[in-house]
């Protein structure tokens, strides 16, 4: 299990091929026993070694009291892992950082001195999607979280709850065009929840990986969707994230989607600051703060769900590899694993953090011209049309 370390410590005795029990540093003090680590192929069991665990085992945030065990569950639990961690709160980005920072810089693709860039100017942005390509709709969202509280995987119910109430509060002064209402899922009536499955707003429980990372804990308590009038702005409190600031609408006006946005970001941000002082948890080097580390940086994935007959003909292989040259991601309309059914694609940014907003934002709008140019010539080739 321990590859090339597989030896534990007892008082500067070396014992071979001891599995899971209690190890001993070379100073003499105890550490909890080495986890196997289902997911071997995950960035988790490339960078937690038996020498970072020794280290970093026994330690405890101060936010949440979140330890590297409960951080790298899935990758334990689970043999399917990329990643396999998540944060419980800012803390843990500091205390775990042996494990974090490498980790981080290898997924991302950025260097050890990288720092953050955000930029939200709409008017940067250069073009729009052809307005011939087949595209149903735009949904762009980003994950926030603020000061004081842990992030879902390790905060506590008593945080939960304040954070719930100080965003209810937070989102029910919201005005103009934001303007809606909050909707706690403890005590949610049937109507409600119903319409809020049609329009696919609702969050459910269920997902393994949010289960084993401890995110469903006490499930509903302390969670729940605003929306506005209409149904353009959208806001999820304590699922992944401590929320889920979300723009979206039918057509392809991708500026107006990211403009919206834009003023929900800033509109939420103030008011919680006035009401509690409290701002966005926001690190110099790895932008917002969010409980994966694959959504550091914006948090924010732009995304068109738009037909493509021609790519669909040439196979999902080949689209796939493709939007990979692009930095595009490619997913079934039914969410990230809830594959792929006829010819409409989620396409969205690849990349969150090393890159602007505006940055991503354009990077998406380019992307899905080029992949619609390229799908009329494959649907063509295909004698789709003629």
């Amino acid at each position: 299990m321990f590859g090339k370390y597989s030896k534990a410590i007892y008082g500067g005795i070396a014992v071979a091929g001891v599995v899971g029990v209690w190890r001993f540093t070379s100073s003499g003090n105890s550490c909890k026993p080495f986890p196997t680590i289902r997911s071997k192929h995950s960035l988790v069991a490339k960078h937690v070694t038996p020498e970072v665990w020794d280290k970093l085992s026994n330690i405890k945030t101060k936010t949440s009291g979140f330890t590297l065990e409960k951080a790298m569950a899935t990758a334990v639990e689970f043999d399917n892992q990329h990643c396999g961690i998540y944060a419980g709160d800012a803390d843990s980005y500091k205390d775990f950082a042996a494990v974090f920072d490498p980790l981080i810089q290898e997924y991302h693709g950025i260097s050890p001195d990288a720092k953050h860039t955000s930029d939200m100017n709409v008017d940067k942005i250069k073009g729009t999607i052809d307005p011939r390509a087949p595209v149903h709709s735009v949904r762009i969202r980003v994950g926030r979280s603020f000061e004081g509280f842990g992030l879902s995987p390790g905060i506590t119910k008593q945080q939960r709850l304040d954070l719930e109430k100080l965003l209810q509060n937070a989102l029910n002064s919201l005005g103009g065009g934001l303007k809606g209402e909050y909707y706690p899922l403890t005590g949610m009536k049937e109507t409600i929840r119903q319409q809020l499955v049609d329009d696919h707003f609702l969050f459910v429980s269920g997902d393994p990986n949010l289960k084993v990372a401890g995110m469903e804990r006490d499930w509903p308590e302390g969670r729940g969707i605003y929306h506005n009038k209409e149904k353009t702005f959208l806001v999820w409190v304590n699922e992944e994230d401590q929320t889920r600031i979300i723009s979206m609408q039918k057509g392809g006006d991708v500026r107006a989607v990211f403009k919206r946005l834009a003023a929900g970001i800033e509109a939420v941000g103030k008011s919680v600051k006035a009401a509690s002082g409290k701002e966005f948890l926001l690190d110099e080097k790895y932008g917002y703060i969010h409980s994966c580390p694959t959504n550091l940086g914006t948090g924010m994935r732009a995304s068109v769900h738009v037909d493509l007959p021609g790519w669909t003909a040439e196979g999902l292989g080949t689209l796939q590899a493709r939007c990979e040259q692009l930095n595009l991601q490619p997913r079934g309309t039914r969410g990230e694993s809830g594959g792929q059914t006829g010819v409409t694609y989620d396409i969205s940014n690849k990349h969150r953090l090393g890159y602007s907003e505006v940055e991503l934002v354009q990077t998406m709008i380019d992307g899905v011209n080029t992949l619609y140019k390229e799908d009329l010539k494959l649907q063509r080739k295909h004698k789709l049309i003629q």
